[in-house]
């Protein structure tokens, strides 16, 4: 465990009271403890649990994967006007991790194909320059793309974006793992099917064995399912810690498996 707690400063300026502090969640709220490897972050849309999880992003500096910075990206500009009036509290602290959303992923995926084809292409373009040198030019001057090309296939594998989005995802979040991390994860289950979330939860107990924390924002009642998860619902103001069998996502969900025809008679 490393970040242990976030407080949140009531005297906000009256030119700061609208959107994200006009959220439900943040009135009379003084803090939110994590007391736990994994805090799973619930609730409807509109919420606010993506905002949190930016605003925590904001705050602790998190690396992004496939954004831009947490300090320049425009669509971040509210979760760093709420990061301002937020206070951490560490256990230890670490600079280890990442922050992801949903939909950074497949720009990251496009991202890393397009440098591998430039690689490529720069690679035939010093074969053919050197075609007539020497056995030993030719190679020197190929050196240094096929080095950035076998690393990029080392970390993601052999084009990224051409599998599955499931198994991207996932190699992706095995490539930029480090243990001991802080990773600030929203809806992490929007390109994963049941089996490729299972094998995700696979990952995070792998995960917090090592040492990791996570927060994650998620609408998957599997990835809820997390053993020992701390369940946090933003269906309540203030937010309040909930149980597994209390997540309306997993109520409905059941009620529907049990008996779809009951649902879609009203369609």
């Amino acid at each position: 465990m490393f970040l242990k707690s976030v407080g949140f400063r009531q005297d906000v300026p009256a030119d700061r009271r609208g959107y994200p502090f006009s959220l439900a969640w943040l009135a009379g709220l003084d803090r939110i403890e994590f007391r736990r490897p994994v805090t799973i972050l619930t609730g409807e849309n509109g919420t606010g649990k993506s905002t949190l999880l930016e605003a925590l992003a904001a705050a602790v500096g998190s690396v992004t994967v496939g954004a831009e910075s947490v300090e320049t990206d425009p669509s971040l500009e509210p979760a760093r006007r709420l990061a301002r009036t937020m206070r951490l509290s560490w256990n230890v602290r670490t600079r280890k991790g990442f922050f992801l959303r949903s939909e950074d992923f497949l720009n990251f995926a496009r991202k890393i194909a397009q440098i591998r084809a430039d690689m490529q292409r720069s690679l035939a373009e010093a074969e053919e320059e050197y075609r007539d040198r020497s056995a030993f030019a030719r190679s020197q001057a190929a050196e240094p793309y096929r080095k950035s090309i076998a690393e990029l296939e080392r970390y993601y594998g052999e084009d990224l974006d051409a599998r599955s989005h499931g198994e991207s995802f996932l190699r992706l979040f095995q490539s930029r793992f480090v243990p001991g991390g802080l990773y600030l994860l929203d809806e992490p289950e929007t390109p994963l099917s049941p089996t490729k979330q299972l094998a995700f939860l696979s990952m995070l107990k792998e995960m917090t064995e090592q040492g990791s924390q996570f927060v994650i924002a998620t609408h998957s009642p599997i990835l809820m399912a997390f053993p020992d998860a701390d369940l946090l619902s933003f269906d309540h103001a203030p937010i309040r810690r909930v149980t597994y069998d209390e997540l309306e996502h997993v109520q409905l969900m059941r009620a529907f498996l049990e008996n779809p025809g009951r649902f879609l008679r009203h369609l």
